[in-house]
């Protein structure tokens, strides 16, 4: 009688134990099987054109960023001058915009600049399940073949660019470049 207690006890107490270690763990560090891969095939409209269909070819044939934003995301908004301040610097950066609604895109982007050279729209967010999205915003460095060489869930910050983003961006250049001559 004992036994028949003491099994559901036992049962209950390591599921607790797992919930308990999973809630310690920082999602933003989450390892992303990706990452060494080539970044997942998609076929989406361009938000500012319909007409046209970006591909990840698109995203490939240098380094760059590929952001994944969305305009009911304030955190995305929160991380925008950043990524201005890395486009004026010359680092192409390509986006998803994510599960949102076209027109609110499009208005948010002409009451403000963009850093974005193309954006492929994702309303359903059928790409961004192929990328591995959690949650937005969620920014990748593709090294120039269109592997993915890093994740980050969450927004960038000043010291992320400067201690991880800018390195590995300054170290796949010389990479893509050396691979040049």
């Amino acid at each position: 009688m004992k036994l028949k207690l003491l099994i559901p006890l036992v049962a209950v107490t390591a599921l607790l134990g797992l919930l308990l270690l999973g809630l310690g763990l920082n999602s933003r560090d989450l390892p992303s099987p990706l990452v060494g891969k080539p970044a997942p095939a998609f076929a989406l409209e361009a938000l500012e054109d319909p007409q046209t269909i970006l591909t990840e070819q698109d995203f490939i044939g240098e380094v760059a960023l590929v952001n994944v934003w969305a305009t009911w995301c304030s955190t995305c908004r929160a991380e925008k001058p950043l990524l201005m301040e890395l486009a004026r610097a010359g680092i192409p950066i390509h986006a998803f915009n994510y599960r949102d609604e076209r027109e609110a895109a499009l208005r948010y982007l002409a009451m403000t600049e963009s850093p974005y050279r193309t954006i492929a729209y994702d309303p359903a967010g059928d790409a961004g399940i192929d990328w591995g999205v959690y949650a937005t915003p969620e920014t990748y460095v593709l090294d120039a073949e269109g592997v993915i060489r890093y994740k980050r869930i969450g927004p960038l910050t000043r010291q992320l660019l400067l201690d991880e983003v800018l390195p590995l961006i300054e170290r796949l250049r010389a990479e893509s470049a050396g691979r040049a001559s």
